[in-house]
């Protein structure tokens, strides 16, 4: 396990960062497109690992679909692999055949699939023996558990011959990834409903288009933390549109209370520094993968804030809740579970002169802390977690030392 050191700098000039491409979009716009025989023209697809190992394997078709650590890859390809009437195993690493998967399962065995666990019932590894038959097309998923389960079986509706009719039970959480995949099955011709709680997609053909992908909005987040932890920068983000169809875009409007003022302009957004607003409190069942990024920042720039909607977190490629726990109170910060799903960031009153950050595996534990660098000198203990979704990360960051 390599570590980095970053040294302290408060300040820096103006930079622009090349944003790499969203690996939520690449990842559904490949599903798409191997549901059309790769008819399609797919520009800048990420070059995170998780979008690779999907390239890799739907490249190949081996019998034994090995994702890794992307949680993303396994639930699509499981989607997949059942609506192509394929036979497979689905596995990865010991994390990952930790993280449920039950509920889709259960959805794919209600319309027609035959899958088996091959250890603990609810978790991977899986068998997976096609889809002869569609069985049923009205089916319940919950939706408070992950988004990608729903996004999972919305693409692979079309291709079904009775489609799908999706009722999504109890509250509904990151609602703009499954906006996202709905967006981006429009954009290859699918139409859809959704009225209320159900979301109907009919039998139909997948249309094949040209299709370009957005620079990664979660990627983005460190920047905007980066210049609000920062006494004097100036940023330009490269790739980013205003009517992005990313949830994680949200960071605009928490940002803009954090201390960054955003600007689009041809290309990309241009961040300023701007003074502090102040936020009491966010609500991000939308956008959970940005909650990481924001608490790091609330704990440096000394904001005390309350955070809801990270029920998901703890399912994540770690145990988010825990791991930050443990590393804000390296840098005399907390963050404390009150009642009702509501946490507390307690921000940081005294900084010491060096802090050691653990990853736990995580890509977004190792991006988080980054921006920590501008109030004391850190240790990131993994640096190549980051080829999760962010490859270039340290690189862009020596564009700032």
């Amino acid at each position: 396990m390599k570590t980095l050191t970053l040294q302290q700098i408060s300040s820096f000039s103006p930079v622009k960062i090349p944003l790499p491409a969203s690996k939520s979009e690449s990842n559904r716009a490949l599903i798409i497109d191997a549901l059309t025989s790769g008819q399609n023209q797919i520009t800048n697809l990420a070059e995170a690992r998780d979008t690779q190992t999907m390239i890799r394997l739907l490249k190949e078709n081996p019998p034994v679909f090995d994702v890794l650590d992307a949680g993303t890859t396994m639930r699509f390809l499981t989607a997949y692999a059942a609506v192509t009437d394929q036979n497979k195993v689905m596995t990865g690493t010991a994390r990952m055949c930790e993280r449920p998967i039950g509920i889709l399962v259960d959805a794919l065995i209600e319309l027609g699939a035959e899958i088996h666990y091959m250890n603990i019932e609810g978790y991977p590894p899986l068998a997976i023996h096609g889809l002869k038959n569609q069985l049923a097309n009205k089916i319940s998923i919950r939706g408070d558990v992950s988004s990608q389960y729903i996004s999972a079986l919305l693409m692979i509706a079309p291709v079904l011959p009775l489609g799908i009719e999706l009722e999504l039970t109890g509250k509904v959480g990151s609602k703009t990834y499954i906006e996202m995949t709905l967006q981006l099955m429009r954009s290859f011709g699918i139409e859809y409903t959704w009225e209320g709680n159900v979301i109907k997609v009919d039998p139909q053909d997948y249309q094949p288009t040209t299709f370009a992908v957005e620079s990664d909005w979660s990627g983005a987040s460190y920047w905007f933390s980066l210049l609000a932890c920062a006494d004097q920068g100036e940023l330009f983000l490269e790739g980013l549109k205003s009517d992005s169809l990313q949830g994680d875009a949200m960071i605009v409007d928490i940002m803009d209370y954090l201390g960054v003022k955003s600007e689009f302009k041809d290309g990309g957004v241009y961040l300023t520094k701007q003074a502090v607003k102040g936020l009491d409190h966010w609500d991000f069942t939308h956008c959970p993968d940005i909650a990481q990024t924001v608490a790091v920042t609330c704990a440096i720039i000394g904001q005390k804030m309350d955070f809801t909607g990270l029920e998901s977190l703890r399912i994540k490629e770690t145990d988010r809740i825990f791991a930050l726990q443990e590393e804000l109170a390296k840098f005399n910060a907390q963050f404390v579970e009150e009642d009702n799903g509501i946490f507390t960031l307690i921000p940081s009153v005294t900084m010491p002169a060096d802090v050691h950050i653990k990853t736990y595996d995580d890509h977004r534990m190792a991006m988080a802390f980054m921006p920590l660098m501008t109030k004391t000198r850190v240790v990131i203990d993994d640096l190549e977690v980051v080829n999760k979704s962010y490859p270039s990360f340290w690189k862009h960051v020596d564009l700032i030392q």
